[in-house]
């Protein structure tokens, strides 16, 4: 074939390959700007000092987490950058809270109160119940680390409350519910007492999260003197699983 003819070719299939990416380059530079777009909204937010720490009142925590409750509902997230947010928290340690949560893993704590690294501390046993490990851990947080409040949080549909209700015997668990049992006794309830009735394991559910406030101020002076002077609060609530609200018990 002719030297001419053959670069005429190959500078014609130049010429159409370009073309194709031409008609494509909006949409891949739209695509890429949305990216850019989506990568610059997130929110590198900063990890708790402890003069912001200091700063706090157990009445802000708690309204910190109900406003962070409202944007998990609302499926609004703060966008996070976690590795960021990892090398910042690497050193030291300043959370609001601790939270104690029951072990179901439909229950993910610190997106149920749109919380970052180094927010909160999460404390978890099936059944929210609190022992002398769980107690040590409280104290840690608050006495050495500054946390301004302590949270239990039940939640419906709770398996292990469900357990104790039925009274089930079943290897360690056996001994696990008997710390959930005085919940069970002490509802006054004329319907049926069993795991088949969702108003009856409500009321266990709240029972049980109040009788473990009163066990911390009962079994911890540290803590118990903290809230009397007014340093932290211990506080009750019950998370629903239908539609991810925390309601908050007086």
């Amino acid at each position: 074939m002719n030297t001419s003819i053959k670069f005429l070719i190959l500078g014609f299939i130049v010429l159409s390959f370009s073309a194709c990416n031409m008609e494509k380059s909006p949409s891949s530079k739209s695509a890429e700007s949305a990216e850019t777009i989506e990568v610059k909204n997130i929110l590198v937010e900063e990890v708790l000092t402890k003069e912001q720490q200091d700063a706090l009142t157990p009445d802000d925590v708690i309204e910190l987490l109900k406003e962070g409750n409202n944007r998990f509902m609302n499926n609004d997230l703060t966008a996070r950058d976690h590795s960021k947010q990892v090398r910042n928290s690497t050193l030291s340690q300043y959370p609001k809270a601790i939270v104690l949560s029951c072990v179901d893993s439909r229950v993910p704590v610190e997106d149920v109160f749109d919380r970052g690294i180094g927010d909160v501390f999460v404390a978890r046993v099936a059944g929210n119940f609190v022992n002398e490990d769980i107690l040590g851990s409280m104290e840690f947080a608050c006495k050495v680390s500054g946390s301004k409040l302590i949270l239990v949080m039940g939640h419906e549909h709770c398996g292990a409350v469900k357990a104790a209700v039925d009274d089930v015997k079943l290897g360690n668990i056996t001994p696990m519910l008997q710390k959930i049992r005085p919940a069970v006794e002490m509802v006054t309830y004329e319907g049926e007492r069993n795991s088949g009735n969702p108003e009856f394991v409500s009321m266990v559910c709240e029972t049980n999260v109040n009788n473990t406030i009163e066990k911390i101020r009962l079994e911890s002076p540290i803590l118990k003197e903290m809230e009397d002077n007014g340093e932290i609060k211990i506080v009750g609530a019950v998370y629903d699983m239908d539609n991810g609200m925390v309601s908050w018990l007086n």
